[in-house]
């Protein structure tokens, strides 16, 4: 390899460092779950994760996971049209679909993989996209891929929104897409506003609803839900990788036209080796799961709404909100990256995030409640927070 081109990588890395933005991978030595032990750290409670409802070690989950790949082998070898696909993969749709509320749905292998095979198989040169400002970088990649104009309004403006489908009233077709829960914030769209916006303009909401499957609603079947629009959403992307069982995958929930097109037309489904069948299975399993245990829902809701008062009542700045992404505000990067590590030397795992992810003076740690933690396992927590805390002034 050139001597060159390394060189420009390592001083891309020594500036990562310099800038404190370098990221350290901690090695796990046991299953997702609320307390896991880790390399060359024991046991720790994980407030770092998206296993929302505590399914990723859960047996009925894993179980479903391992008899597939007894039944089905290791995956199908290729993609879906050319050698076939699994009943698992017609399975795992169907119930997807009717969990969040369309006629039809489609797997992909990540909902990074989903995002981007929605836009550019929906719109061109004739159309145009308005995406949030705080949009997912899986869908600012897929408006990039896109050919259609492209328009963002600020962060849940909609006036800036309601300017923009005026404005681009003579386009062929108008997409407004949307996280359902932003993952930094950890607030939720203006969904019932941005839905009657779309239907006076004849535009088409796409939901990326990835941190709220399995969150929002009295079912946990996401942000329509939680705002009684149930069914009423055009499209929603969402993930197999967060509060579904948190292997892998993705999914396009929509018309059965949409589906179908997709499956004629969308290139990451086209030339992607269909979801393993044990992923499909342990995936199916969970939404099962949440099903029959809907109060898997209120003890996470209950868990983030504690969490989050306790650590406004010891002096911290949690973000308000009702979702269990809960992010302290600490303001410099240094704080946020070093009340991380004091936190992990505490035996909890929590991400310190600064600029450039968040703008300057807004840095944080993110924590992600779990129903599957306990009030002791929460409470650990808030010990190890207002000690961390107090070394760093910030208490």
């Amino acid at each position: 390899m050139s001597e060159a081109f390394q060189q420009r990588l390592r001083e891309a890395l020594e500036g990562f460092r310099r800038d404190g933005v370098y990221k350290k991978l901690n090695h796990l030595e046991s299953p997702q779950a609320a307390v896991v032990r880790m390399e060359g750290r024991g046991d720790v409670v994980v407030l770092s994760s998206n296993n929302y409802l505590g399914l990723c070690d859960r047996p009925e989950v894993v179980e479903a996971g391992r008899s597939a790949l007894e039944r089905f082998g290791a995956g199908t070898g290729s993609v879906r049209f050319i050698c076939g696909t699994f009943t698992i993969h017609r399975e795992l749709e169907a119930a997807l679909a009717a969990f969040v509320g369309t006629p039809a749905a489609l797997s992909y292998v990540s909902c990074w993989n989903a995002n981007e095979g929605l836009l550019p198989t929906l719109l061109d040169e004739q159309d145009v996209v308005i995406s949030d400002a705080l949009n997912h970088a899986s869908i600012i990649d897929s408006v990039r891929l896109c050919k259609a104009a492209r328009r963002v309004y600020a962060h849940s403006d909609m006036g800036e929104l309601e300017r923009i489908l005026r404005e681009s009233a003579a386009a062929r077709t108008r997409l407004v897409i949307t996280d359902g829960v932003f993952s930094m914030e950890g607030d939720i769209a203006r969904l019932p506003e941005i839905v009657d916006l779309a239907r006076r303009h004849d535009a088409i909401v796409a939901l990326d609803d990835s941190h709220a499957t399995g969150v929002l609603g009295a079912r946990g079947r996401g942000t329509a839900e939680h705002f009684e629009l149930f069914g009423q959403v055009d499209v929603i992307t969402s993930t197999l990788g967060k509060a579904l069982g948190g292997a892998a995958g993705g999914f396009v929930a929509g018309g059965s036209e949409l589906v179908d097109y997709l499956v004629q037309r969308s290139r990451p489904q086209l030339f992607s080796n269909a979801l393993p069948p044990t992923v499909a299975a342990s995936a199916l399993a969970a939404v099962r799961t949440v099903e029959a245990h809907p109060e898997l829902v209120l003890r996470l809701r209950a868990n983030a709404a504690y969490f989050r008062a306790q650590l406004a009542e010891r002096g911290f700045r949690p973000l308000p909100g009702e979702t269990p992404i809960i992010p302290v505000i600490l303001g410099e990067t240094a704080k946020a990256i070093r009340m991380s590590e004091l936190l992990l030397d505490e035996g909890v795992f929590v991400t310190g995030f600064g600029y450039p992810v968040v703008p300057q003076g807004h840095a944080r740690v993110r924590c992600q409640v779990s129903a599957a933690h306990t009030r002791e396992h929460l409470d650990l927590a808030l010990e190890a927070f207002t000690r961390a805390g107090r070394k760093l002034g910030l208490v």
